[in-house]
Formats: structure tokens, sequence, C-alpha cells
């Protein structure tokens, strides 16, 4: 048959074969190998498991041993009875046969066997005596184990116990035999596999040689001689005494033999020393490079197959690499400079603060690309403020480098560049990197510091970039990268590569320069908004907290505002967002809230009118081309749509101390919290009520009365709430924090802090804490008066006597003149019941309440007319005066110092004969 390879008959997997030597062959190792590999496996997992018993003892021993509780029990005079449930519990959640606590002597006061409490351990303690832990195998009474034994120690280092555990070696060995029948299954089963295997690969050997013939077998190696020769990769076939037996044409090329080479030993080729040696070694090599020539060789070297016995020699490829080593390793130093420029785009300027992002740009550098690198900002930039054009003098920021012996100045001192040939001064010049690729040869450089330069030497720094920090052309501070370990100096592409990671870094410390001055500015201005120092009032001591948040400035504000007849209004509130327009925000809500708060009206009522002047500022303004918002600043093309005052909470609270009323209401803030003498925490439910400028619901007030030593607790919603925590959770913890009785609202705010504050709290946070007193009943007196003009005398009399009681004699003559003209204004134009209260506080405080509702008016009467004249007197000697309505009248006050001079009284005597007369001339 022409064209085709004829098959021998008969050739089968006889052991006369080639095909049934390698199957026989391969039978013969896989049992041997599958045998050794099951003992091998047999053994080691008694090991594994002799082993994990050991751990496992020596850590249950241990945990025991250092248990919470432990040494105090073992004082007790039964320990067994406080240690043996313990043990036992112990001793089923570790997995052990026993576990047991004895003396230092070995008398066990607990044991998994209780007949062997009080016995006396056997075997070697000495060592656990001594204060060593150690593990062992134990044989012997009880039983044979794997046991660990701890000391017990004290804080003085004394041994007062010692604590054994440990697996029985019967259930050890439990472990290893119920592993053997798989472990025999699976050698069973590879032993089939491996022997099928090789069957099938000597069938394939068969099949694949059919029997060849010197004829076929030389033209296969004329085909293999003619590919031997085309191919681009060099081939040398060397014999057992490293003789050159074949040497290819790319082989020849490559190593420049000689025509007559073959036959020659290999060190007699002109090959290199490394090549050479090699090749006589006659090891193995992958992939090595040597130089032939200006030429950079991958080489690699196999021997090959032993016939009969003996060494045949070695082959040896040739490859060319010079272009290819010199391409990978510029695409290798590029790749990691882009990977680099990646990582500093991702960890650059992950915070908005100056020090962090000049300590990210440090720490990205370091060590792949410097050994050393510092940073130097501008000390305006580190304020927040615009650099100025002036940067011979600037603040060590950051550094980073491989180790920390190094000579370089510290984080915090301060950088000067006063010698203009340094390469840090030519860089802010110039605006540019400049390189110094030797240190010894920068003279400006050892001229600006001699000594910290020489020692910089010393220490190893001999290469260094200094790069300008620039952000919009503005210098902002510089950046220098040193190289002390890398023995190789700055290269040009490490000039660009610089530049490109400074800039990338300037503009994030730029970004957070911005924001710090933003956050100042905001930061100021709050707290310019918010009361510095709260007024001193007989109501209630109040403290207070305020912390701005990390993001930047809320629109979080409080006020404690005092009001007449010796009542406070305490006020916390909230405006939805952050920056400066959250904080003039509040602002305006603060200063509309305090002149509210002049009117004397409900809490409601206030929240009302703060609710109206919200929807009134944010309608639209005249001027709006669309109906829309107003612009602020430049008019025309890019102009800002004004922002909105939307979104703001409000807690209005007024305390009453004469009769402990307190009086609340709310608008989509949350309540307070109420403390009670005891030490009981409540929140009280409260209408909730809308936001400030949602409008469309009324607002209501709920009124409690307070027991005497009460302390309201006023906070916004950043205190009990963020992120990982939120705000039912919140208010458990503030209940838990104001629980602490004896505290003082100081301390109060403290310890909610400790318990509340997160470390970079999301918002604003305002803390509010008030004890409310009560006014002492002796400070009170209050009569009803019949609408009969006599009855004015009465009271006065009445009020004179006691001002006297309360020897406020100075003021007397003043109060009762007030007082007379307030009666008889309520008799003549109020309406009953009437009602006269004498308040003495740090003030004395005069209140008239009736039943109507017409309020009065101040008028200049003239010179003719009869009456007219009371309001007129009353706002000449009162300090203060005013009205406030209530749900069945009104209360006309007036407040008076509790001492006076002789310039009022004397006045009102020139006026009036007597206050009887006056009592005519009132409305």
């Amino acid at each position: 048959m022409t064209g085709r390879l004829a098959r021998p008959k008969g050739l089968g997997l006889g052991l006369r074969s080639v095909a049934g030597q390698v199957f026989a062959l391969q039978a013969v190792i896989v049992v041997v190998l599958v045998t050794v590999g099951a003992l091998a496996l047999i053994f080691q997992t008694r090991y594994d498991s002799e082993r994990e018993a050991r751990n496992r003892s020596l850590a249950a021993a241990e945990a025991f041993a250092h248990a919470p509780g432990l040494i105090d029990a073992l004082k007790t005079p039964d320990p067994t009875a406080v240690l043996q449930d313990r043990a036992e519990t112990a001793r089923r959640a570790a997995g052990l046969d026993f576990l047991a606590v004895m003396t230092p002597d070995g008398i066990r006061y607990t044991d998994s066997r209780p007949e062997l409490i009080g016995e006396r351990t056997t075997g070697d303690i000495a060592r656990a005596r001594a204060g060593e832990s150690f593990t062992e195998i134990f044989t012997g009474e009880p039983t044979d184990a794997v046991r660990a034994i701890v000391p017990v120690r004290t804080e003085d280092g004394d041994i007062v116990g010692l604590v054994g555990t440990g697996i029985e070696i019967e259930n050890v060995g439990n472990v290893v035999e119920g592993q053997l029948p798989l472990l025999l299954g699976t050698a069973a089963g590879a032993l089939l596999l491996a022997v099928g295997g090789a069957a099938l690969v000597s069938r394939r050997l068969r099949r694949q040689t059919h029997g060849l013939g010197p004829l076929e077998m030389t033209r296969i190696n004329e085909h293999h001689e003619a590919v031997l020769h085309a191919v681009r990769e060099g081939v040398l076939i060397i014999d057992a005494d490293r003789r050159l037996l074949l040497a290819n044409d790319e082989a020849r090329r490559l190593l420049d033999l000689a025509p007559d080479a073959e036959q020659r030993h290999v060190t007699e080729l002109g090959l290199g020393p490394g090549t050479a040696a090699l090749l006589a070694s006659g090891r193995a090599a992958t992939d090595e490079v040597h130089r032939a020539g200006d030429r950079l060789l991958a080489v690699n070297v196999r021997p090959t197959e032993p016939y009969r016995g003996r060494p045949t020699g070695t082959v040896m490829t040739l490859r060319d690499t010079t272009e290819l080593a010199t391409l990978t390793g510029r695409a290798a130093i590029t790749r990691g400079r882009l990977q680099l420029l990646y990582e500093a785009g991702v960890r650059i300027g992950t915070t908005l603060d100056v020090v962090r992002t000049a300590e990210e740009l440090t720490e990205v550098a370091v060590p792949r690309f410097a050994d050393f690198v510092t940073v130097e900002l501008l000390e305006p930039v580190l304020r927040g403020e615009e650099p100025s054009g002036a940067y011979t003098e600037m603040r060590r920021t950051a550094l980073t480098g491989t180790r920390d012996d190094h000579p370089l100045q510290p984080v915090g001192d301060a950088i000067r560049c006063v010698v203009p040939t340094t390469p840090m001064a030519r860089a802010l010049d110039g605006g540019h990197a400049v390189r110094v690729t030797d240190l010894h040869t920068a003279e400006g450089w050892q001229a600006q510091d001699p000594e910290g330069a020489t020692a910089a030497l010393e220490y190893g720094f001999h290469s260094l970039l200094a790069v300008p920090l620039l952000a919009r052309g503005v210098v902002l501070g510089m950046a220098n990268f040193w190289r002390a370990d890398t023995p190789e100096p700055f290269g040009e592409e490490d000039l660009s590569f610089a530049e490109e990671l400074t800039a990338r870094a300037a503009v994030s410390i730029d970004n957070a320069r911005r924001f710090t001055r933003e956050h100042t500015m905001a930061v100021t201005l709050q707290r310019s908004l918010l009361p510095r120092v709260l007024p001193e009032l007989s109501a209630v001591d109040v403290a207070f907290r305020y912390l701005p948040a990390k993001a930047g400035v809320g629109g979080d504000w409080f006020d404690v505002i005092p009001l007449p007849g010796a009542r406070v209004a305490l006020v916390v509130g909230d405006v939805v967002g952050h920056g400066l327009h959250a904080a003039a925000t509040m602002g305006r809500l603060r200063t509309a809230v305090h002149n509210f708060s002049t009117l004397d009206l409900p809490p409601d009522e206030i929240l009302g009118h703060l609710d109206e002047l919200i929807d009134r500022i944010d309608q639209p303004e005249a001027g709006d081309a669309d109906g829309g918002s107003k612009t602020d600043g430049i008019d025309g093309e890019g102009a800002q749509p004004r922002d909105r005052m939307t979104g703001a909470t409000c807690l209005y609270v007024i305390y009453d101390p004469a009769d402990g009323r307190c009086t609340l209401a709310r608008a989509g803030h949350p309540g307070p919290a109420l403390v009670h003498p005891d030490g009981r925490v409540e929140f009280p439910e409260l209408p909730a009520g809308l936001p400030l400028g949602v409008g469309g619901m009324p607002f209501e007030s709920t009124e409690l009365r307070l027991p005497e030593g009460s302390r309201l607790v006023l906070f916004t919603d950043g205190l009990v709430e963020d992120r990982e925590r939120d705000f039912d959770a919140g208010i458990v913890l503030l209940g838990e924090a104001l629980s602490r009785p004896g505290r003082s609202p100081e301390q109060a705010c403290a310890d909610v802090l400790t318990a509340l504050l997160v470390p970079a709290p999301d918002d604003d946070i305002a803390l509010l804490v008030a004890d409310t007193r009560r006014l002492d009943p002796e400070r009170i007196a209050q009569w009803d008066v019949p609408a009969d003009p006599s009855a004015v005398g009465r009271v006065r009399n009445a009020g004179a006597a006691q001002l006297a009681a309360w020897k406020l004699d100075d003021i007397a003559f003043t109060a009762e003149l007030i007082l007379s003209e307030l009666i008889t204004n309520a008799i003549r134009y109020g309406a009953e019941p009437i009602r006269v209260r004498l308040l003495r506080d740090r003030r004395l405080i005069c209140e008239i309440s009736d039943g109507s509702s017409t309020a009065p008016h101040l008028r200049y009467a003239a010179t003719t007319d009869e009456g007219g004249r009371g309001l007129f007197l009353v706002a000449q000697f009162a300090e203060r005066w005013g009205t406030r309505y209530t749900e069945r009248g009104k209360v006309i006050w007036a407040e008076l110092p509790l001492t006076t001079g002789a310039g009022p009284e004397a006045a009102v005597h020139s006026l009036a004969p007597d206050l009887d007369a006056l009592e005519d001339l009132a409305w």
C-alpha cells in the first residue's frame, strides 16, 4: 500500500513490546506510590489527630485558667461547689474528655468524674508548678490521654492552682480508625484509576508508533533536520562528554561559532564564561539571560533522556532578547508609573483636610518612587487662607520614609529657602521641578544648612527632586522626593512623573484649603450668631454644648430668653443643610424668635409666626422674570438662584417658676427629655407639628406641671442619630446618660457627649440642659381685687406691707405708684376676675390680670386733660412694662429694680402730691 505506514501484526501489550513494558513499569510504580501514600496518610492522620488534641487541650486549659472569676473562686472555702458546673460546661463546649481544676499540688477541685474530686492527679506536674504550660501523652490511671496542664496565676505572678484538660487516647485513635475505610477506599480507587490510565497510555503509544521501520524513521529525521535549521531559535546539542554534536544556523549566528565547531569541547567554542560554565555543568536552566557580544540571550538547557542507564547529553536553546528586554523594561516602568498615578488619584484627596492630603501624597510615593518624601506648605494654606506671593518660609506638613532614623527635619518645623541656588528655591522661582542627580555636587543645598546636609549625605541621601505644588498657577508649597536606599538617581522620566503626581496632589490640597476656609468662615459665623453667654436666671440653671459637624457647619441653634414674670423660654432649632447659607438662615430665625418672644406669645403662636415669616421670605420677589427664585450677585446669564429657607425645625418651651408650669410646642423637632428628681428619664409625647416653612397645619401647645428639681434637656437630632445609629437607639443611650443622679448641668452635658458623640459627627449637635427651680412661696404675694375703686387703697396698703416685709423700702413709693395705676386701670377698663401678684425675683415684678383682652396704649396727655397719664407714669418709673394675653384675658406687668436712687422717687413726688390723687389721673 503506497503512502501509508504498515502496522505490524500481533502488536499488543506483551512485555516484549515497548508499550507492554511501559504499562508494567507504570503499574508497579502506581502500586508502590499508592501503598506508600496510603500508609503516609494513615500516619499523618494519626499525627494530625494527636496534634489537634494537644492544641485543643492547651487552648481550652489556657482559656479556663484565664477566665474571669477563676482566681476568686479558688479563694472561696469550697471551690468545688463554685467551679464544678463551670468546668463541666466548658469541657462540653470545648469537646474535651476531661477538665480538672487542681491545687498547685495536684489535688482535684473539679473533674468530669466526680469520684476523682479530692484525689491527687497522677503524672509529673512539676513543670506546671514551676509556671510552665505544657502538653504531653499521658499513660496511667485513670486513663491514657493527650493532656495539657496550665498554671493559674494571680496578678502578682503567684500560682494558686492548675487547670488540666485532655482527650483520651482511645478517642484520638477512633478518629483515625473512622477515617481508615475512606483512606483505603480512596487508595483502591486511585490504584484502579492509575492502572486504567497506564493501559490507555500504552495502547495509545502502540497506535501512534505504527511499528515504523528504518526508512520511515530516516525520512522523519530528514524532516526534523530541515525544521531544526529553519527555526529562528538557536539549538545546540551537547553529548555526555560536553562536546558539541549539532548547532543549527541560528545558533551559529547568535554565538558566532566557527564552521568546524562540531566535536569541540564547550570550553573551546569561544563562548562567554557564563554560557560555557552552564554547558559544562550540565545543569538545567530556564530563560537565563547571558551576554554574547552586544546581545542578550535567553538560554534554556535541558538534559536528554539517558540511554541504557548512561547520560547522553544536553540540549540548549537560545533566543535573542536584546530588543525585547529593552521594550519590556520600558513597558514595565511605564505600567508601574501609570498604576501609581491611578493609585494617587484614588488615595490622594480622600478627605478635605490639608494635612491629611499632604500625608497621602507622601504615602503614595514611598517606596515605589522615592525612599523619602517631604511636603512643605505655606502657613496661609494650612490656615485655609489664600497663599501670598512670599514663599521663602514654609511649614513641614508631612514626611514619610522607608526608615525612621533619618536626619530630615521633623513635621512641624519651619523650612526656609534663603539661598537662591538651592534646588528648592530654584523650583519655586521657576515654577517647575528641579532634579539633582548627585547631592554631593549641590553646593547651594549644602550652603543652606551645612550641618544638616553633611548628616544627610552621611546617611546616604544622593538624589533629589524638588517639585513646587501649583494649583491655579499659585504656589501652595513644595514636595521633595529623596533617594537614599535606591542606588539609581532620578532620571528625566522621573522628573515628568513627579510633576504629574504633585499636580494631582496640589489640586486636592487646594480643594482642602478652600474647604478649610469656608468651614472656618461658617464656624465663625455660626458661633457669632449663637449666644456666647447665657443670662443668669432664677428660673433655671443652664449648661449648653454646640459642636459643628466635621463635614461642614449646619444650622443648629439654641437660646435662653428671659420672659416677664420671672419666666424663661428655652429654644432649640435646626436648619436643614450645611455651610454659610445654613448658618445665615439660623441667624435670621434666631433673631425672629427673639423678636416674637418680646410679644410674650404662647409657644404655638410663636411657631405660627415663624412659619408665616419663612413663607413670606420664600415668596418670589418683585423683578423675577418668571416668578421663580430671585438671584443674588450679578444679574444676567450665569446668575445663581437664591437659596430657600425651608426645612427648619424648632422646639419652643416656656417655663414659669412661680407654679412649675411648662408650655411646649414643636415644629418637626424632637421633643425634650424630662429628668425627674429621682433620676427617672421621660420623653413626653408632644404634638409633632410640621417643620417650619411647610405650612398648612396649625401648631399645638402642651402644658406640663414639672416637679420641683426637674431637669429639661433640649437637643437636635444630630446628637442621637448618625449613619450607624438610628433615632430610637440614640434616645435609649441619651436616657441612660441622663439617668445618673447628682450631676450638675455641666456634668450632664459631658456625660451625654461621652455616651453619644461619634468621632466625626455628620450633623451639628446642639444640647441644652436646664435644671428648673421654683420661686420660694415667701417671694410671691397675690390678692384678688373686687371691681370697686375703693379697693385700690386696701390693695396698695397690703402691697406696701409686703414690700416692707421684703425690706424693699427703697422702692416702696415707686412700686405703690405703679401698683395703684395698674389696679385703677384694671377696675375702670378691665373685667373681673381681677388679681394682683407681686414677685420678688432679681427684680420686683408687679402683675395685674383681668378678664378683658383690651390692650392699654401709652399716650401723652395734654396739659388740659384730667386723666391719661397713668401709663406714662408707669413707663417712666418702671424698668420694663408690657402686656401678655392669656386664655381668659390679659396680664399687665411692670418690673422695677430691687434698689433705686432718690431721683425717681423725688420725681414722682414732684409730679403728684399723693397716691390717692394720682388714681384720678389714670386711663
